[in-house]
C-alpha cells in the first residue's frame, strides 16, 4: 500500500488492517519537504508508484517525526479525500474529517501522543462558532484551494454540525453504539465484553462463531462502504433523517434478499435477546389471553433471554441508550406472562431424547391452552451446543390442535441454516429469529425477525407496548407498525453491523450449496478427529440436523469439556473454563516461553453443562465452523481450495496446542491472569 520512500517503522504503523481497508485505492507516499501532515492529489502517472488513474496521498514530515500520529493523519486525509470527491463543501468536509480522525485516535490506548489542537477540539462536543474559526486556521492549510470562512459562515455551519456530529465518526466507533453495555469497547484492551473488535483482527485464529467474532477485512469494508455512502449523502445536504432511514432500510432489504423475502418481512433488532421482546410484543398484541412462553434450553440461550421472554428489562441499559431497571417489567407488557423452560439435557449433562422433549412440549402447550392461556412456542435451532428441539412435526401437531391460541417462533439466531429452509418456515406462518453475528461472523449485536405474510397484513392493526421505545426505532420495523410504540431516531450502529454481516453473507451465498456443504464437512470431520485425539478433551454429542441434501445438514458446533489440570479425573468447572477461554485469546508470551504463547485464539464461550462429578456446571468450549471458513478471507488470496482448507485445519491444531500449553502452565497463569487484547504485545 505504501511507497518505498517510507521508513520501515512508518510502514509498520500504517500497514494496519483497518487502514488498509479505509485507504483502499489511495497511494500514501512520504514527502519530507511537506511541512503539513498531509496533502491530497490524484492522477499522477509520472510517479512510478502512482499508476495512472489512481489517487495519491502525500504524508508530510510530521508523520515521519512522530509515527504515533501517522495513522491519525492518514485517517483524516482519507476521510477528507472521500468527502471532497463526493461533492461535499470543503469547510464541512474538513470539520467532519477532523472529527473522524479525533475519534479514530481515541480508539488506540497506545496512541499516547497528544492530538494537535485542531483535532483535540473535535474529540468531544461540537465547538462553538468562534472555536470553529480558530480550528479553520489549521484545517485550511490542508486544502489545495481553501474557501473563505467568515464569522457568518461559522454561525451558519455550527447548527449543521450539531445535527450531524453524532454520526461523524469512524465505522468502528458507530458499530459500538446502538446496543447495551456489552458493546462498549474497553480502551485498555481494544475489545468489548465478547472479547471482540469492530476492527479487523486477522492475526487472531477464530473459531468462535457460536458466540461472536471480530470483523474480517471484508466485513469491515462492508460497514465502511455503507458509512461512506451515508456521509456523502449527509454532506451533500440531503435530509439527514431520510439518509439514515435509507441506510437502515437497505440493511433490511439485504437480509430479505438472502432469504427470498421482501424488505417489509424483515424487522431489525439490536440482538437476539432484543428479538425476544419484539416477538412477545407481536404475539401479545394478537390475543386477549395471557401468554405462556415455552422456552427450550433456557441455560443454552442468551443470558438475558428468560427476562426478555417475560417482557422484562434484561440489562441495565437498552439499545436506545436508555438506562433501565434490569428485571423490571417493561411498560405495556403484561405481568401475567409466564415463562416455562424445557431442558434439553439430563442432570448428568447428556442430551435428552428428542421424543421425550417433543412429548413434554406437547403436554405443556395443551395444558396452558386448556387453562385459558395463549402459547408461544420457541423452536430452538440451534442451541449454543448445536442441539435443536422440538421437531417440526411436533409444531405441526400443536398448530392443528390449538389453532389461534398457538404461535411459534423459530430461534435460528445461530443462523446455521440454509436460507431456503428458513424461508419455507416463514411461508408456513412461523416467525424466525436470525442474527448476522453467529454463523455469518458479522459483529455482535445484529438481530432480525423474519415475519410471515399473515402477520405482516395484521401488523397495522396491532397496538404494541409503549416500552418498546427503549429498544426499537421506527425504521427497523415494517411499514404500518404502531409508531406510538417506537423511537423516532435511527440506530446507525445496528445498521452498520448488519451491513458488515451482509458482506459475509454475500461472499458465502455466491457459492453453490454443494460447495458450502463440502467445505464445512471437510473441516468439521478434521476438527472432530483432532478433538477426539486430544487426551485433555472430551467431546460432547453434536447436534444431528435433518439431512435432505442441503448444506445445513453438516453440524458446525463442536462442544467439548476440558480436563481440570489440577484434578484430571473431572472436567473444568464453568469459572475455570471461562479463564481458559480468556487466556486462549491473550498473549501469554511474558509468562510462557514455549510453543506459540502469543497466538490469539477465539473459541465459543463456555456453556454451562451439568456434570455428575461437579457441584456446579462444567464449562463446555466450542470449536465452530462459520461462513468465513467457507468463503475465505483476504489473507487466503493465492491459495486454492485444498490449500486453504488445510490451512484452516492447521490453525485449529494450533488452537488446541495452545489450549494444551495453558493446561501445562495452569498455576503460573492463575497467578498472572492474562487479559485478552486487540493485538499481541509485539
Amino acid at each position: 500500500m505504501l511507497a518505498d520512500t517510507l521508513t520501515r517503522s512508518l510502514v509498520d504503523v500504517l500497514e494496519r488492517p483497518d487502514l488498509r481497508v479505509v485507504a483502499a485505492g489511495l497511494m500514501p507516499e512520504l514527502d519530507i519537504s511537506l511541512t503539513q501532515p498531509f496533502q491530497l492529489g490524484e492522477n499522477l502517472p509520472e510517479h512510478r508508484a502512482s499508476p495512472a488513474g489512481q489517487a495519491c496521498l502525500k504524508l508530510g514530515e510530521p508523520c515521519l517525526r512522530n509515527p504515533a500520529l501517522a495513522p491519525t493523519f492518514l485517517r483524516q486525509a482519507v476521510e477528507l479525500f472521500r468527502l471532497l470527491h463526493g461533492g461535499a463543501d470543503a469547510r464541512l468536509a474538513s470539520f467532519a474529517a477532523a472529527r473522524v480522525a479525533a475519534l479514530f485516535h481515541g480508539l488506540d490506548k497506545n496512541a499516547s501522543c497528544p492530538l494537535p489542537t485542531e483535532l483535540a477540539l473535535c474529540a468531544d462536543g461540537v465547538p462553538d462558532s468562534e472555536t470553529l474559526l480558530d480550528i479553520w486556521e489549521s484545517l485550511k492549510l490542508l486544502l489545495p484551494e481553501a474557501p473563505v470562512f467568515t464569522t457568518e459562515d461559522a454561525q451558519r455551519l455550527q447548527p449543521i454540525l450539531v445535527r450531524l456530529w453524532p454520526v461523524m465518526a469512524p465505522a468502528e466507533t458507530l458499530m459500538s453504539s446502538g446496543g447495551d453495555s456489552r458493546l462498549a469497547v474497553d480502551p485498555e484492551t481494544g475489545l468489548n465484553r465478547y472479547s471482540c473488535s469492530h476492527r479487523p483482527r486477522p492475526w487472531a485464529v477464530s473459531f468462535g462463531s457460536s458466540t461472536a467474532s471480530s470483523l474480517s477485512e471484508r466485513g469491515f469494508g462492508g460497514a465502511e462502504a455503507a458509512r461512506c455512502a451515508m456521509m456523502n449523502a449527509l454532506l451533500s445536504k440531503q435530509d439527514p433523517d431520510l439518509v439514515q432511514e435509507t441506510m437502515v432500510k437497505n440493511a433490511r432489504a439485504g437480509i430479505g434478499r438472502h432469504y427470498g423475502l421482501p424488505e417489509n418481512a424483515v424487522l431489525l433488532s439490536a440482538s437476539g435477546t432484543d428479538c425476544e421482546l419484539a416477538v412477545l410484543a407481536l404475539v401479545a398484541a394478537e390475543t386477549e389471553r395471557p401468554v405462556s412462553s415455552i422456552l427450550l434450553a433456557p441455560d443454552e440461550t442468551g443470558s438475558g433471554v428468560p427476562l426478555a421472554a417475560c417482557g422484562r428489562h434484561f440489562a441495565t441499559d437498552s439499545a436506545c441508550a436508555t438506562l433501565v431497571g434490569k428485571g423490571e417489567l417493561i411498560e405495556g407488557f403484561s405481568a401475567d406472562t409466564r415463562l416455562i423452560g424445557v431442558t434439553i439435557r439430563h442432570p448428568d449433562g447428556l442430551s435428552r431424547a428428542i421424543e421425550d422433549i417433543n412429548a413434554e412440549c406437547l403436554e405443556i402447550a395443551r395444558r396452558e391452552v386448556k387453562a385459558g392461556r395463549h402459547v408461544l412456542m420457541h423452536r430452538l435451532d440451534q442451541s449454543k451446543t448445536g442441539l435443536a428441539a422440538p421437531d417440526m412435526e411436533t409444531i405441526a401437531i400443536l398448530r392443528n390442535e390449538l389453532g389461534e391460541h398457538f404461535s411459534v417462533v423459530v430461534d435460528a439466531c445461530q443462523a446455521r441454516l440454509s436460507p431456503s429452509r428458513v424461508s419455507e418456515w416463514v411461508e408456513s406462518g412461523a416467525m424466525v429469529m436470525v442474527t448476522g453475528s453467529k454463523f455469518f461472523t458479522g459483529p455482535p449485536f445484529c438481530g432480525a425477525i423474519l415475519l410471515p405474510e399473515t402477520l405482516r397484513r395484521r401488523l397495522p392493526s396491532l397496538s404494541l407496548p409503549i416500552g418498546l421505545r427503549d429498544y426499537a426505532h421506527r425504521d427497523e420495523w415494517p411499514e404500518g407498525a404502531d409508531e406510538n410504540a417506537l423511537n423516532t431516531g435511527h440506530n446507525i450502529g445496528l445498521a452498520l453491523r448488519w451491513h458488515a454481516a451482509l458482506s459475509e453473507m454475500d461472499a458465502l451465498f455466491v457459492l453453490p450449496d454443494e460447495t458450502i456443504r463440502h467445505r464445512l464437512d471437510y473441516f468439521m470431520t478434521q476438527a472432530i478427529d483432532m478433538v477426539e485425539r486430544c487426551p485433555s478433551l472430551t467431546m460432547l454429542p453434536m447436534g444431528k440436523p435433518v439431512d435432505d441434501g442441503r448444506w445445513d445438514a453438516v453440524p458446525t458446533i463442536l462442544p467439548f469439556l476440558v480436563k481440570d489440570p489440577l484434578m484430571p479425573e473431572r472436567p473444568l468447572a464453568l469459572d475455570n473454563a471461562r479463564k481458559l477461554h480468556r487466556w486462549l485469546n491473550a498473549d501469554l508470551s511474558p509468562w510462557v516461553r514455549e510453543g506459540e504463547p502469543a497466538l490469539l485464539c477465539v473459541l465459543g464461550q463456555p456453556v454451562p453443562v451439568p456434570h455428575p462429578l461437579l457441584d456446579g456446571p462444567a464449562g463446555a468450549l466450542r470449536l465452530c465452523g462459520g461462513a468465513r471458513l467457507v468463503s475465505g478471507e483476504p489473507s487466503h488470496a493465492g491459495l486454492d481450495e485444498p490449500q486453504r482448507l488445510q490451512r484452516e485445519c492447521a490453525d485449529a491444531r494450533r488452537v488446541l496446542a495452545k489450549l494444551e500449553l495453558i493446561l501445562k502452565h495452569w498455576n503460573v497463569l492463575l497467578d498472572a491472569n492474562p487479559v485478552p487484547r486487540y493485538a499481541p504485545f509485539s
